[in-house]
């Protein structure tokens, strides 16, 4: 039983760590959310995962920055990838240490900031993507001005 155990958090640990080959920003779009309920956005279909995109009516380099400043208060994150118009991060959870991929597609011509957050393993993340994105928004909305 301890083998079947160890083999089990082994797999989830290099299953924490390998970044997904799908992300990113194509044709507008970030990629499409799992079938599992672990994720939320601002571009799927799937009601229960659909979150608003946040208002972009600030130069773009400035809500990039403070996109960054709420991912730094809110915490254990690494930003990984960074353009003009997007903005990679991943979110480290606190006991299991297991990470989130966030995604930000800075959307100038719509006047959006369209937002992507998945959890990398497992089937159910309890809320948090969807509390992660709210703190994020709330945090965005309050220093915008």
């Amino acid at each position: 039983m301890k083998y079947v155990i160890g083999i089990i958090l082994v797999f989830m640990a290099f299953g924490c760590m390998s970044t997904p080959k799908n992300l990113g920003v194509k044709s507008g779009k970030l990629s499409p959310l799992k079938s599992s309920p672990n994720g939320v956005s601002s571009q799927t279909d799937q009601v229960k995962k659909q979150v608003k995109p946040l208002v972009l009516d600030i130069p773009v380099s400035d809500a990039k920055q403070i996109i960054k400043d709420a991912c730094n208060d809110y915490g254990r994150h690494e930003i990984m990838k960074e353009s003009e118009d997007y903005l990679y991060t991943v979110f480290i959870t606190g006991i299991m240490r297991y990470r989130d991929d966030v995604e930000f597609y800075f959307d100038a011509e719509n006047k959006v900031i369209h937002y992507r957050s998945q959890s990398r393993i497992g089937y159910s993340d309890m809320g948090l993507n969807r509390k992660r994105y709210n703190a994020l928004a709330e945090f965005y909305y309050k220093n915008k001005q």
